[in-house]
């Protein structure tokens, strides 16, 4: 799995401070950023595609393990420098950005995983999504129950509650196939709702900047209880971080030793999710195959409705590929972010589920 040193420090502190407005690129609203699509779709050209599948080419004639596939393995001489420009926006300005025209259609599952592997190898250090050791991730209904406390979301159709994926700096998704109906992707900045409560609502400003209780979903590292404390905003160094996933915190509640959600905490999560999912702070879009979505985990929170798959044509059935990543270039995190950040804070190197296995890429949903 190769790593990045970082390049340059991180950039200094914002003065990002609780009970301040943050005026920030990372406090969009989606009325305006739906005047200015231009800005954060990018569209492969003709000759980023060429430079893509010359280097897949590459990679493949090396007959390495996905995993063990390196920045050399993987040459993108003038793409390259884009996705990291691309990276950049994601980490230190609006905190999303889409990126269109990967050529999915005409490669097969394998060339799709290794070359969105080589890519995500320009924007950081891959980390493993599970208790397994995967360093890809295949989101598709594999007919799990979602009703079960442990099962993950992602691995079955239905809606997913806005969220954002705790252990990684930066997440990002490749479209294989859309669904026969639904799977719309949605996303809001996290900052951006906590400057609405804070012009609405500053009273649960204190609740969502204490702590809260996260549960593991069953991925209990050795030594570890299966829930832990860490606040919903982060002010650190001069920034906002948010983490926010309200059925991690409602699952939690399913431990005797975690205290009860109270009236107020309760009140802060619903009032939380209707700005969220308040039209002039969301963004929806149907991933399209070869669609690329970047996503700060720090200022971005997203979600997807709820589908439905052809029964029997695979190129009707929801398939995207995911990879978490700590890029070389970050904002510093609070201590509170040990626990989901696998243990470790260190820019460029942290994230990720402790793994029990080797680490390894799935080329299927099923492996």
């Amino acid at each position: 799995m190769a790593q990045h040193t970082p390049e340059t420090a991180p950039a200094p502190g914002l003065g990002q401070v609780l009970g301040q407005p943050v005026d920030h690129p990372s406090a969009w609203t989606a009325d305006d950023m739906r005047q200015r699509q231009q800005e954060w779709v990018y569209q492969l050209t003709g000759t980023d595609v060429a430079e893509l599948e010359a280097a897949l080419a590459v990679a493949e004639a090396t007959g390495k393990a996905v995993q063990d596939v390196a920045l050399p393995d993987f040459p993108l001489p003038t793409l390259g420098p884009k996705l990291r420009d691309l990276l950049r926006e994601v980490t230190h300005g609006r905190g999303f950005q889409l990126l269109s025209g990967v050529p999915v259609q005409r490669w097969t599952k394998e060339q799709s995983v290794l070359a969105y592997w080589g890519m995500g190898l320009y924007w950081g250090s891959v980390r493993p999504i599970n208790k397994q050791g995967h360093l890809v991730g295949h989101i598709k209904d594999i007919g799990q129950d979602p009703e079960r406390p442990e099962t993950r979301l992602y691995a079955t159709a239905a809606a997913q509650p806005i969220h954002n994926d705790g252990p990684a700096d930066v997440v990002t998704l490749l479209c294989l196939s859309p669904a026969s109906q639904g799977g719309t992707s949605h996303w809001t900045s996290s900052t951006a709702v906590y400057n609405r409560i804070l012009a609405r609502r500053p009273d649960l400003l204190p609740v969502l900047a204490g702590p809260w209780h996260f549960d593991r979903k069953g991925e209990v590292p050795p030594g570890k209880l299966p829930f832990f404390e860490i606040p919903v905003l982060n002010f650190h160094e001069g920034y906002l971080s948010v983490n926010f996933s309200s059925n991690y915190y409602m699952l939690s509640q399913r431990h005797k030793e975690v205290p009860r959600l109270t009236p107020a905490h309760l009140e802060a999560i619903k009032v939380f999710e209707d700005f969220a999912w308040s039209d002039s702070l969301r963004l929806d879009w149907q991933l399209r195959p070869g669609d690329v979505q970047l996503l700060s985990n720090h200022t971005c929170l997203h979600s997807r409705e709820g589908f439905v798959d052809h029964p029997t044509d695979a190129a009707q059935q929801r398939h995207l590929l995911r990879l978490w990543l700590a890029p070389p270039e970050e904002r510093q995190l609070p201590e509170a972010y040990r626990e989901i950040m696998a243990g470790g804070l260190t820019v460029g190197d942290r994230g990720g589920i402790v793994a029990e296995e080797k680490l390894k890429v799935p080329l299927h949903p099923h492996s």
